[in-house]
C-alpha cells in the first residue's frame, strides 16, 4: 500500500485553528490526509491573520472552522473536513475525538491540553501535543501506554492551571508556524506506522536565542492517567506492524 493511500484512508482531528492549527491543517491536506476535522468554538477577529495563516481579511467575523475549511479545501478539494463549531471540554472531548486516527492539539491554554491528554488516553488515541508563547514552541507527541503523557511531564496537580496563553503574551508568527508544522510532520509519521521523533521527549524551540533542542520525558509509573494503560491499547491507526 503506498503512502499517499495510506493518507487518504486516514483522519486527523485539529483541535483549535489559530496559530498551530492553521500550518498544520494546511500540511496535512498538501500531504493527502483523506478527513480533517476542526474543532474551534471562535471567529475570526483582525488580530488573529500575523498568524492563523488559513484565514483572511473577509473572514473577519466568520467562524474560524468555516473559513478553515474553506481555506483547505482551495488547497486541495479532496480532502473532506469535518467542522465542530465547539469548545473542547472534560465533557465532550471523547465524543469528538472518536472518530480521528490522529488528534493534533492547537489549543492555548494547558487546561485544554490536559482535557486532550485524559480523553486520549482513555481511547488509546496518539495525538501530538503543541505550544507557543512569544518566541518559544514546543512540540510532543503522545502514544497511549507507550510513551509518557502529559500529565507525567506537568503533574496531576496542573489540572486547574490556566498560566499565560497567546492572548495574553502575544505570539510570533513564524514560531507558531513552525511548530505547527513540526505537529503535522510527527502526526504524518504516526499514520505511516513510523516512530514519531517526539514521543517520550519534549522538542523545544527558543527564537530569541536561536536554539532548538529536545529534553527527555519519562513515563511516570504512577501517572494517574496513563500508568495502567498498556501498549496493546494503543490504536495505531495504519501499519500497524511497523510501531513495535
Amino acid at each position: 500500500m503506498s503512502g499517499e493511500s495510506v493518507l487518504a484512508r486516514s483522519s486527523v482531528l485539529i483541535v483549535g485553528v489559530g496559530g498551530l492549527g492553521c500550518p498544520a491543517a494546511l500540511a496535512l491536506a498538501a500531504a493527502g490526509v483523506g478527513c480533517i476535522g476542526l474543532a474551534d468554538h471562535d471567529a475570526v477577529t483582525l488580530d488573529n491573520l500575523a498568524r492563523q495563516i488559513l484565514h483572511r481579511t473577509e473572514d473577519i467575523g466568520r467562524l474560524k472552522v468555516d473559513s478553515g475549511a474553506d481555506a483547505i479545501f482551495r488547497l486541495s478539494a479532496k480532502v473532506a473536513v469535518d467542522k465542530i463549531p465547539q469548545r473542547l471540554t472534560r465533557e465532550n472531548a471523547a465524543r469528538i475525538i472518536a472518530p480521528y486516527d490522529v488528534i493534533v492539539d492547537g489549543s492555548d491554554n494547558l487546561a485544554a491540553k490536559l482535557s486532550l491528554n485524559d480523553a486520549c488516553a482513555a481511547a488509546g488515541k496518539p495525538w501530538v501535543m503543541g505550544g507557543v508563547l512569544r518566541f518559544f514552541g514546543q512540540v510532543m507527541t503522545v502514544l497511549p501506554g507507550r510513551s509518557a503523557c502529559l500529565r507525567c511531564l506537568v503533574g496531576e496537580e496542573g489540572a486547574d492551571a490556566r498560566g499565560l496563553d497567546c492572548g495574553d503574551a502575544g505570539v510570533f508568527g513564524a514560531v507558531a508556524g513552525f511548530v505547527g508544522m513540526a505537529q503535522a510532520a510527527d502526526a504524518l509519521r504516526v499514520l505511516e506506522g513510523l516512530e514519531p521523533a517526539w514521543s517520550n521527549s519534549l522538542m523545544t524551540a527558543d527564537f530569541r536565542e536561536n536554539a532548538i533542542g529536545s529534553l527527555p520525558v519519562v513515563r511516570d509509573p504512577e501517572c494517574p492517567v496513563c500508568a495502567h494503560i498498556d501498549r496493546g491499547q494503543t490504536k495505531i491507526p495504519v501499519r500497524r506492524g511497523a510501531l513495535v
